[in-house]
């Protein structure tokens, strides 16, 4: 083939050459991708690109890559570790975004690409989509479930209030408080708008969660997470995930107040209560004082009632039956009827005795005349002087009843078993301190008793064997008491008092 300048391409040689008049150099790969960045760089600086995000990652060096798409056209998008920080939502797949970067190349794929400095949900609409979906995907995983809540306590002791410092909502908060029942209050300062308000509310609640219950700063018994009204991003902080699961794992009953009444976001669905306002958290979280004070009054003015009710009803039916039971007069007519004729009785036979030992007396004053009773005193000592019951004559018999007993104390401590035994002699004695005088009595003996001046010792037989029963001995007769014969009375002695 022949070649012709007006057709340079028409024909080609086997090694490359330079045409005729041509003064270009072949370009390499590098230095047409290194042409093309700079010109895209230079006429792309500053773009603003609105597109779904697809196919979002996070690399483990912390960067973003994504695609942003429509209906026609598909452009990969980087976001660096720097600036992923400052989202203000969780990118995923499906949300409607608008970038805000630069165009760039990439020479080892021969693709543009953005590189996104910020991003922002494209409109409100696309914000709600997003808030739907993290509620949709929240919800699955049971954060949301009714079950889970618990009940505040009925009066707290101490209140924890996650909030900015310097807004309204701490004011309304802790003046409402104020007046329903003073309380304890813990202000934990926090962000609510704006970046990097999610993480300090969550790190808010999740510390006072992390409170000892016995420590030096008290932990709280209830926790409200509040914030004023605002549009839906000023409330997104309180949208995000961090936020949600923080809530729902507080060891601590939460009580949400984020915004108005009209104001719904992810945290409040998480928290145990909901509050519209946070004026109405503050009396959701303690009672009326006045109104407790006028209950426990109540209380005690219904228990006073209980205690007294019973005995104003016994006094009542004590009353009634009291009513039907007969007179005290009425019970105690007989008995004093009776009483009063036994007394009238007990005087009459006291009368009546009187009388008959009156005329007893009179009847036998004859005899207990003055010398009646002098002639029988006389009678009297005539018959003993006739007795010789003189002193003299007594002296006599006792001297004679002396001599006879003399001998007799003189032989008595010689028959004392006791004297032999002070010259070496020993006495032998049964259980019952009986004398053993033979070896007949000593072998039917159980056990016996060899007595020494000093003190007894007790024996048993040699070889051990239980003696046989002793013979029944036949109880010897009581001696008889002698009696000296009575006398027969004289008969010439008479009664001193004159008797018969």
């Amino acid at each position: 083939m022949s070649q012709t300048p007006d057709n340079p391409s028409a024909s080609s040689g086997l090694v490359a050459k330079g045409r005729a008049g041509d003064n270009a150099e072949p370009l390499t790969i590098s230095e047409i991708s290194s042409s093309l960045k700079r010109m895209v760089e230079d006429r792309f600086g500053f773009v603003r690109l609105r597109g779904e995000l697809s196919g979002v990652k996070r690399a483990a060096s912390g960067h973003l890559y994504c695609s942003l798409k429509d209906e026609k056209a598909v452009i990969d998008g980087v976001m660096w570790r720097g600036n992923t920080s400052r989202l203000a939502f969780v990118p995923e797949d499906g949300i409607e975004v608008v970038a805000t970067g630069k165009l760039t190349t990439y020479a080892g794929r021969s693709k543009y690409q953005i590189v996104m400095d910020s991003m922002e949900v494209a409109g409100e609409g696309a914000l709600l989509a997003l808030l739907e979906k993290t509620r949709a995907r929240l919800a699955a995983e049971g954060l949301f479930d009714e079950g889970r809540k618990r009940k505040p306590p009925f009066l707290p002791h101490t209140i924890g209030v996650v909030t900015s410092p310097t807004g309204a909502v701490i004011r309304d908060i802790l003046h409402r408080l104020a007046d329903r029942f003073p309380s304890h209050v813990l202000v934990w300062p926090v962000l609510v708008q704006g970046q990097g308000a999610a993480e300090q509310v969550a790190a808010a609640v999740r510390g006072f969660g992390a409170l000892p219950d016995i420590g030096p700063i008290p932990r709280p018994d209830v926790v409200i997470v509040a914030r004023g009204g605002g549009s839906i991003e000023d409330l997104w902080g309180f949208n995000e995930e961090v936020v949600v699961r923080a809530v729902a794992e507080s060891p601590i009953p939460v009580i949400s107040a984020v915004g108005h009444e009209t104001d719904t976001t992810l945290c409040d669905f998480a928290a145990d209560l909901r509050a519209p306002t946070p004026t109405a958290a503050a009396e959701m979280a303690v009672p009326v004082r006045r109104d407790l004070a006028a209950f426990l009054d109540e209380l005690a003015l219904r228990q006073r009632r209980s205690v007294v009710r019973p005995l104003e009803l016994g006094r009542e039916r004590l009353e009634a039956r009291v009513q039907r039971l007969p007179a005290a007069t009425n019970l105690l007519a007989p008995q004093q009827q009776r009483l009063d004729e036994l007394a009238e009785r007990n005087r009459r036979g006291l009368a009546d005795r009187a009388s008959k030992a009156r005329e007893a007396l009179y009847s036998d004053s004859a005899r207990l005349s003055a010398p009646l009773l002098k002639t029988r005193v006389e009678r009297a000592r005539e018959r003993l002087e006739r007795a010789g019951l003189t002193p003299a004559l007594l002296q006599a018999q006792l001297g004679k009843g002396r001599e006879a007993l003399a001998p007799m104390a003189r032989v008595l401590p010689q028959l004392n078993p006791e004297q032999p035994l002070k010259r070496g002699f020993a006495r032998v004695t049964d259980a019952d301190g009986k004398t053993i005088t033979s070896t007949d009595q000593a072998a039917v003996q159980p056990s016996m008793t060899i007595r020494f001046a000093d003190g007894g010792l007790d024996v048993a037989p040699l070889n051990g064997d239980t003696p046989p029963a002793p013979p029944a001995q036949t109880s010897k007769k009581a001696p008889q008491k002698r009696t000296r014969p009575k006398k027969a009375p004289n008969p010439a002695q008479e009664d001193l008092f004159g008797g018969n």
